[in-house]
């Protein structure tokens, strides 16, 4: 780096137009004035609900993913368990363990929070939890919302670590909550 980087100054939120609002989302044109006095308008916002992904590890030291097809991606792709949480849900915890016992059919002995951040601070509102679960163990049949088609897959940890750089994972997000989440249960370090 060549020296200090500019302060940065807050910006002042002038309006908002809802553009689109359902029961999944609520999308915004915002206008906001920078710092240095510049006027953004429009910015897109989405309001989300918060979510929650599952790093769940069984015994033998596999990881409990699920495939399923993403119209973004145009592919069915391998990525961590979860899903939106409920408007009457406050625990993260608790959303967490329901969204993958609904999608996997799995259960485990311990689900704990190991990250909360923002999946895209600049157009999104929510935040995504991501827990680890621990003494995963197959407990029932899957409980699929109409419209998820969702195959569970298990994967030996190694092989989906060396697998991220070339998109073993096919969401970003799932490779950093998979990482911070895996030195928490003590398979890696950094």
């Amino acid at each position: 780096m060549s020296g200090p980087a500019p302060a940065t100054r807050p910006w002042r939120h002038r309006g908002t137009r809802t553009l689109v609002r359902d029961r999944w989302i609520h999308l915004r044109a915002d206008a906001w004035e920078t710092g240095g006095g510049r006027v953004l308008d429009p910015w897109y916002m989405l309001e989300w609900r918060d979510w929650v992904h599952v790093v769940a590890l069984t015994s033998d030291d596999e990881l409990v993913l699920v495939r399923q097809f993403r119209p973004g991606a145009g592919a069915a792709i391998l990525e961590l368990p979860g899903g939106i949480m409920e408007p009457e849900e406050t625990d993260p915890v608790l959303a967490a363990a329901r969204e993958f016992r609904e999608e996997t059919g799995f259960d485990a002995a311990s689900f704990t929070t190991v990250a909360r951040l923002w999946p895209e601070p600049a157009h999104a509102t929510n935040r995504v939890h991501f827990v680890l679960a621990e003494g995963a163990v197959p407990a029932g049949g899957q409980r699929l919302d109409p419209g998820e088609e969702i195959a569970v897959e298990l994967h030996s940890v190694s092989s989906v670590l060396a697998g991220v750089a070339a998109g073993a994972l096919g969401t970003a997000s799932h490779v950093g909550g998979l990482l911070i989440a895996l030195r928490q249960a003590g398979r890696i370090d950094f």
